[in-house]
């Protein structure tokens, strides 16, 4: 169980009523799990979030594939269990190799990557490890995705550091019926 209880209307100030109606509307008015279970302790910051989310998620220029490696290498950057179990499934569903999605988890050395997810992981790693993006790794990134398309990586990354970090805080647990392996962490 997380950190904090599951919110119901009642424990939300009236003020911030409307945006935990309209957040909740489709999971009949609770949020039990994820990282949203948390963000609806305050329900206008996560209406807010998820603005953005469903615009980096439903109108990026990013492909789908693209974007699922983005959320796994920040969810493995983040040691983020939650998220890890969440979208490595997903990134098989949308093209991203067994043997790159396990040895991300794993920590081993990479396979041989088309050049748009060596891209992403390099760019990734090196943020989160020295948060930072030398030169040469922003040109090469920038000359492969365009500006847009690079600022959309760059956010989504962010976006997931900021679940990411809401799920380890809280101590979200993973569902019972998860479909990958724990990260070792």
């Amino acid at each position: 169980m997380a950190r904090t209880p599951v919110v119901t209307r009642d424990q939300v100030p009236e003020p911030l009523r409307a945006a935990f109606d309209a957040e909740t509307a489709g999971s009949a008015g609770v949020v039990e799990t994820g990282p949203g279970s948390v963000m609806i302790h305050s329900p206008e910051m996560r209406r807010r979030a998820n603005a953005l989310v469903n615009y980096l998620r439903d109108a990026s220029t990013l492909p789908k594939k693209i974007q699922e490696l983005a959320m796994l290498v920040t969810a493995r950057a983040m040691d983020c269990q939650f998220i890890w179990n969440a979208h490595a499934a997903r990134g098989r569903r949308e093209g991203l190799s067994d043997a790159l999605v396990d040895a991300l988890r794993d920590k081993r050395p990479l396979p041989m990557l088309p050049a748009d997810e060596a891209i992403v992981v390099q760019y990734g790693q090196e943020f989160f490890q020295t948060h930072k993006i030398s030169q040469q790794t922003f040109d090469t990134a920038l000359t492969h995705f365009g500006a847009q398309s690079l600022t959309e990586l760059s956010t989504l990354m962010g976006y997931y550091a900021l679940l990411a970090f809401n799920a380890n805080a809280f101590e979200i647990d993973l569902p019972a019926a998860r479909t990958e392996p724990v990260l070792p962490i």
